[in-house]
C-alpha cells in the first residue's frame, strides 16, 4: 500500500492545475444516495441533453479508504482527468471505509442512470487492489449490467465465480506483488476455467511488476479504449484481444507526461464507436427507443433487457407500471418506459 501512496505523490507533482473545463464537470456527493457510498461524479461535455455517453465505475484500493473523499483523487480515473487526460464518459468514483458491497455499488449506477444520459449498454468497471476485489465481486454478481471490466492486482470474495464468464474481463497482476499475492487472481482464473469456457477472459501476469506499478494502467489511453470497445449489445459479447499491456510500458514514466498532456487523442465514445461484433438488430432502433413512452412485451423480454434498451433502471420500470422485480412479463402487455 505504501508504494501506491508513493506513486500517488509522484502523480500530484504533475497535477499542478486542474483545467476549468474539467473542474466544472466534477462534483462531490455525500449522502445523496441512500444505503450507498459517498462519491465523485464526472460529467463529460455533451452537445445535447439527449446525447448518451458510456460510464466508468472506479473502485479504489485500501489506501484511499476513509471519510475524506479527496483521498479518492490520489490515483485512478479522477486523478487522470485532473492531470488533463480526456475521457469522454461519465466517471463515478465512490469511497468505502471497509471493502466493497456489490449492492451498494449498483445503487450508485442506478442513480447515475436515473439522473444522467448514461448509455446503459456501455457501463464499465475498473478497480485496483481492494478495488480489484470489488470489481470482480460486483462483476460476478451483476455480469449483465456491465459491458466489460478490468481488475488490477485483486481477487474475489465470491463463492461462485461462473458469472464472470458471461462478460469480457481483463485481469492483470504483478508477479512481484507482495501486498496482494498473484495467487489471489490466479484462483479467480482457475475457478472461471473450471466452470466452463473462459473465452471472454484475458489473463495477464506481469513479470516482475510490484503492487503499486499497476496504478499506471489508469493513465494509459488503451485502458479506456479497451473498455469502450465493448457493449452489452455486442453479439456473443466477444472480448477484444487487440490490446496488450506490458511491464515495459508500465516502467516507462512517460505515461505521466502523456496523461498530463491529454494523450495523443481524446479517449472518446466516437473513437471506438461500434464494435465489429455489434448486434445491428438490437441497435437499429436506438433512436426510437430513446423517444418511446411505451413498450409492448415480446417473447424474450425481461425487465433488465428493457431497462438497458430504454436506458433506465428496473426499479424505475417497476415504479412506472406498479409491478415488482419478480413479476412475470406477459407477451402483448403494454409497459410504460418513460
Amino acid at each position: 500500500m505504501r508504494k501506491i501512496l508513493i506513486i500517488a505523490t509522484i502523480f500530484s507533482i504533475f497535477n499542478c492545475q486542474f483545467s476549468d473545463s474539467h473542474a466544472q464537470h466534477l462534483t462531490a456527493h455525500r449522502g445523496d444516495v441512500k444505503d450507498a457510498y459517498n462519491f465523485w461524479f464526472y460529467e463529460p461535455p455533451t452537445d445535447s441533453a439527449e446525447q448518451r455517453k458510456p460510464m466508468v465505475v472506479f473502485l479504489h484500493g485500501k489506501s484511499l479508504s476513509g471519510k475524506n473523499l479527496n483521498r479518492v483523487k490520489r490515483y485512478g480515473p479522477i486523478n487522470a482527468l485532473e492531470m488533463g487526460m480526456h475521457i469522454d464518459a461519465y466517471v463515478i468514483a465512490p469511497q468505502t471505509s471497509n471493502g466493497w458491497t456489490p449492492q451498494r455499488v449498483m445503487r450508485l449506477v442506478d442513480w447515475a442512470v436515473e439522473h444522467y444520459a448514461v448509455d446503459t449498454n456501455r457501463v464499465y468497471l475498473i478497480g485496483m487492489s481492494m478495488g480489484g476485489y470489488g470489481t470482480l465481486d460486483v462483476a460476478g454478481t451483476y455480469p449483465d449490467r456491465f459491458a466489460a471490466a478490468m481488475a488490477l492486482c485483486g481477487g474475489s470474495t465470491l463463492k461462485e465465480l461462473c458469472g464472470l464468464n458471461r462478460m469480457p474481463l481483463w485481469i492483470l497482476h504483478g508477479t512481484a506483488d507482495r501486498a496482494v499475492g498473484i495467487g489471489a487472481s490466479q484462483r479467480v482464473v482457475d475457478a472461471m476455467e473450471a466452470c466452463d469456457s473462459a473465452a471472454r477472459l484475458i489473463w495477464t501476469p506481469l513479470k516482475g511488476a510490484n503492487h503499486g506499478r499497476l496504478a499506471r494502467i489508469f493513465y494509459l489511453q488503451k485502458t479506456y479504449e479497451w473498455l469502450f470497445s465493448h457493449s452489452l449489445a455486442d453479439r456473443d459479447r466477444t472480448v477484444n484481444r487487440d490490446y496488450d499491456i506490458t511491464v515495459e510500458e508500465l516502467n516507462n514514466r512517460d505515461v505521466y507526461r502523456e496523461a498530463r498532456n491529454g494523450g495523443n487523442k481524446v479517449i472518446s465514445d466516437q473513437a471506438v464507436s461500434g464494435s465489429e461484433n455489434a448486434d445491428i438488430s438490437e441497435n437499429s432502433d436506438d433512436s426510437e427507443s430513446s423517444a418511446a413512452q411505451y413498450h409492448t412485451v415480446k417473447k424474450g423480454d425481461t425487465l433488465s433487457k428493457l431497462a438497458r434498451r430504454y436506458h433506465t433502471t428496473v426499479k424505475k420500470l417497476c415504479s412506472l407500471n406498479g409491478i415488482k422485480t419478480t413479476t412475470k412479463l406477459k407477451i402483448g402487455k403494454r409497459l410504460r418506459v418513460r
